[in-house]
């Protein structure tokens, strides 16, 4: 019992000083966060969104990009995508989907000795391609799948 009373009072005690430091202003969520292509993100168009974040529009079809989606997502805004690239040297991720209003939906920077597979979610306004573009020796590669949007899950 004494070593939880401890363990609270220690988790306390901390909580209580990060809390000061954010309201004091010496720590502050911006300085804590990455770095992200904000124009990647607000453009409009698949080229834009391209340019902002890889610099480039030339895409490659590959055969080394497995992008697993469903063929049918009955809630657009829940869709997971998985993409797992065999390509050596992959430096980056990024899925789009081009017609949604901001076609950039996630794009993920790897470091050298990590595996080339991201999962995550993303939310679809409508029927349209989903595209993985994967950077790896300063070229862009790219594999796509159509995904079906129902309006109201109905499966129709």
């Amino acid at each position: 019992m004494n070593t939880n009373r401890r363990s609270f009072l220690k988790t306390s005690a901390t909580a209580g000083a990060v809390s000061v430091a954010v309201s004091a202003g010496l720590l502050t969520p911006r300085a804590v966060l990455a770095a992200w292509p904000k124009n990647a993100f607000e453009a409009k168009d698949v080229n834009s969104a391209l340019t902002a974040a890889m610099g480039d529009t030339t895409l490659t079809d590959s055969g080394d990009i497995n992008l697993k989606a469903p063929d049918i997502a009955e809630n657009g805004a829940v869709v997971p995508i998985t993409v797992t690239s065999t390509i050596p040297g992959t430096e980056s991720i990024s899925i789009l989907i081009p017609n949604n209003a901001t076609p950039l939906a996630a794009s993920f920077t790897l470091s050298s000795n990590t595996e080339g597979y991201v999962s995550t979610r993303v939310k679809m306004g409508k029927t349209s391609d989903v595209v993985a573009v994967v950077k790896a020796g300063g070229k862009l590669y790219s594999s796509k799948k159509e995904v079906k949007v129902t309006i109201g899950g109905c499966g129709g």
